[in-house]
């Protein structure tokens, strides 16, 4: 191999630019390539989300006045960017037939793949090199309330193309232009890289070399050449070269230990950072532990499990105002029947104080007497460590107190002070909720008047007690309770004496009935008892022990009814032994509480067959098969 071929500017030619070049190429490819994947994978995804999008639509409240689902026609008609990429977008109705579209001249055509798309079969969504098709089934228990079946089959179909985007095919150009260009520039480079070479350092290093040669054979008065001020020309002086080379170790020595320290405070703000993160990982740990459930004692549960152990605590609990405005613990970590339900009062103990003050009250060492620590679990060991209560307020309303306890003293830092207070404004809002949550329920399934169920929750019982007596053979009977001449006593006294009158022939009989019983408003002046596996003859006699006491019941004492007093009259009907179904046992007790109105009042009636078809019987507007209707008043 000639000797010019491995020239020093060749070979850092082939080591540099031939590789850097090559590089290049590859880079770019490896870019084309992944830009085609992501945008392939892109489309997948959007079309995806456009799917989950409409099916999302679907569920939103029509406003009143508009078409049912106008949400999805208005988002189709839309000009959006995830619809700009959509060649076809259609949802389909079981048969095929298009109900939605983006081309309004569609709708109302059967689609030409309908037997295809209708085809039984699971949701699919295939995506090839120039376009993504997604088939979705539309429909689940949430539509049941306007789709019948809902839940078993699906209502509709939602089929949509989403095409490669343009930006995609414009890349693709793009990149394949690019090759080119780095092709050329990189053949331009080398051939400039190695006309550089050549002048600036090949030739230069040859005259050097021969002119060591020339001292090497003897030639003392050889001088190299040095008119230029570069590397070259101060090879020849040794001093120099030496000089230069002691202040370059020196100037590396400073750079380094300038980097170390750059080094060291980065990684400082690193551990910082870390620290953030965590914090920020338990808020939103927190933060997701209340959000997935309005149920109070799910949700201590949960706080109880999660703070203590992402913040290495190692007692904990939580305390709530219960309805003597008393300081109650709710839940411990770890677990301790001995303390829960224990009470404090606002300003007792560390926790009183930070419930007193709607602040938050560090004591570094419980075991100072100072620190006013105050323990009603009777352990006479000396408790040492430090004690963080934080009061869970909202609104200006204390709703409890969360308290952190660890075993070494002074072992919360400031910014675990700052989190804690945070993880409590978190915990009192959603305490809050579920308290409002709890009121609800309660009011929705509570008459407002006399506190006792409501007509919704004693159907709901009614039909419990009515299945569970049909599975396990057992019965189950009920009390229709009217009070008489309601109308006469509103007329003379008003309604106010009414609604008064309500409340107290309720409190009688909520007194004088089992637990397991359910008493509830009806309707009116009217009551129902049910009562759980009860026969006939013994619902007579708790009937009439209900009647007497009213009938004696000093507070019911009116002069405006007749006889000076508040009575009732009371059916009773009883499952199996006079109706097979819920409703007929219904019309049964209503039929025999007429036949107590017809005996003159003040009586108990229990039901015998042709009461529900006496000529006499008002039946106004209940019917024998609809418990839900409204009856008229009895007075």
């Amino acid at each position: 191999m000639p000797s010019g071929f491995n020239t020093i500017g060749r070979k850092l030619l082939r080591s540099v630019a031939l590789p850097g070049l090559f590089t290049a190429l590859v880079v770019v490819a490896l870019f084309w390539r992944q830009a085609h994947v992501a945008t392939r994978d892109a489309t997948h995804d959007e079309a995806l989300v456009l799917a989950e999008f409409v099916d999302a639509t679907f569920r939103l409240t029509t406003p009143a006045g508009k078409p049912p689902h106008s949400p999805v026609a208005e988002l189709l008609a839309s000009d959006t960017r995830l619809l700009g990429a959509t060649t076809e977008l259609n949802v389909l109705s079981p048969e095929g037939r298009i109900l939605w579209s983006i081309r309004p001249r569609e709708v109302g055509l059967r689609h030409p793949a309908a037997a295809l798309l209708t085809a039984p079969g699971p949701q699919w969504a295939r995506s090839d090199e120039h376009q993504t098709e997604v088939l979705r089934p539309l429909g689940d228990k949430a539509c049941e309330g306007c789709h019948a079946g809902a839940s078993e089959r699906p209502v509709g179909l939602l089929h949509l193309r989403a095409a490669e985007p343009v930006v995609h095919r414009e890349l693709t150009d793009a990149l394949m232009g690019a090759l080119v260009a780095v092709f050329v520039l990189g053949t331009l480079l080398i051939v400039a890289t190695g006309t550089s070479l050549h002048f600036f350092l090949v030739r230069p290093l040859r005259r050097l070399m021969a002119a060591m040669r020339r001292a090497e054979e003897g030639d003392v008065l050889v001088r190299a050449e040095a008119g230029d001020s570069d590397e070259l020309a101060r090879l020849g002086s040794a001093f120099n070269a030496m000089l230069a080379r002691l202040t370059s170790m020196k100037a590396e020595e400073i750079d380094t230990h300038r980097d170390l320290e750059e080094t060291k405070h980065k990684l400082s703000l690193n551990e910082e950072l870390e620290e953030r993160v965590a914090e920020l990982g338990l808020l939103f740990d927190v933060a997701h532990s209340l959000n997935s459930t309005l149920e109070l004692p799910e949700m201590l549960a949960r706080i109880t499990q999660l703070v203590p152990e992402r913040l290495h605590i190692q007692d904990f609990s939580i305390m709530l105002v219960n309805a003597e405005g008393l300081l109650e613990i709710k839940s411990t970590f770890p677990a301790d029947p001995a303390l829960e339900g224990m009470t404090f009062r606002f300003g007792e103990g560390i926790c009183g104080r930070a419930a007193a003050t709607q602040r938050g009250v560090y004591v570094p060492d419980v075991a100072e007497p100072s620190s006013q620590y105050a323990r009603r679990d009777e352990r006479p060991e000396q408790e040492r460590g430090a004690l963080l209560s934080v009061p869970l307020v909202h609104t200006k309303s204390v709703l409890g107190v969360l308290n952190f306890q660890r075993p070494e003293v002074a072992s919360f830092s400031p910014q675990e002070l700052e989190l804690l207070t945070t993880v409590a404004d978190q915990v009192a809002a959603a305490v809050k909720n579920a308290l409002l949550h709890t009121e609800a329920v309660r009011l929705t399934l509570t008459d407002p008047l006399t506190g006792v169920p409501n007509r919704r929750h004693l159907f709901s019982r009614l039909e419990l007690e009515v299945a569970r007596a049909q599975r396990f053979g057992t019965s189950v009977s009920i009390l229709m309770v009217d009070i008489d001449h309601f109308k006469k006593l509103n007329d003379a006294a008003g309604h106010r004496a009414g609604d008064e009158a309500l409340r107290k022939v309720c409190d009688v009989l909520r007194a004088r009935v089992r637990k397991v019983d359910t008493l509830a408003r009806y309707g009116g002046e009217e009551f129902m008892l049910v009562l759980s596996n009860v026969s006939k003859k013994d619902a007579h006699e708790v009937a009439e022990k209900l009647r007497r006491a009213v009938a004696e019941a000093p507070q019911l004492a009116a002069p405006t009814q007749p006889g000076g007093h508040i009575t009732v009259s009371i059916g009773v009907a009883t499952l199996p032994t006079d109706a097979a179904a819920q409703d007929h046992l219904v019309d049964c007790a209503d039929s025999a509480l007429y036949a107590s109105k017809r005996g003159g009042r003040n009586r108990v009636t229990s039901y015998e067959p042709g009461m529900e078809v006496h000529p006499d019987r008002e039946r106004g507007l209940s019917r024998p098969h609809d418990p839900s209707a409204a009856p008229m008043a009895k007075a």
